[in-house]
């Protein structure tokens, strides 16, 4: 049988708080644990009202905090959009919690519009 993933971005339901979309986000990676899907991917995106997956390595944590054995990771985290070793320290802390669960994919694209992708770095 092929590996099966999910992949979630926690959409925020029209009239719904970013709350439920967590709530909804973690009823989802339940379910996939139990069918069987061998990982739980999040994407990383900014300043996007219907799309409440903006802090990743949070709700990485939060997930697998609320699930046993499906591994959970960033697919994937941006790197203009963060410091090098503030991911290696994040992601170091999640496998320390969740030793052999925690999965990390990079991108280099900004992940955004301009003007978040500018107000997201440092120097500009």
């Amino acid at each position: 049988m092929i590996p099966l993933s999910v992949l979630d971005l926690a959409p925020v339901c029209e009239g719904a708080a970013p709350g439920q979309a967590f709530a909804n986000m973690l009823d989802l990676a339940r379910h996939a644990e139990r069918w069987g899907y061998r990982r739980y991917w999040l994407a990383e995106h900014h300043n996007m009202p219907g799309i409440a997956s903006a802090a990743t390595s949070v709700l990485i944590g939060h997930v697998a905090g609320g699930t046993s054995s499906i591994r959970v990771g960033a697919g994937g985290i941006m790197l203009p959009n963060h410091s090098p070793l503030q991911v290696a320290e994040q992601f170091g802390t999640l496998a320390s919690l969740y030793p052999g669960r925690i999965d990390l994919g990079l991108g280099r694209t900004p992940g955004t519009d301009h003007a978040t992708a500018r107000a997201l770095r440092r120097y500009f």
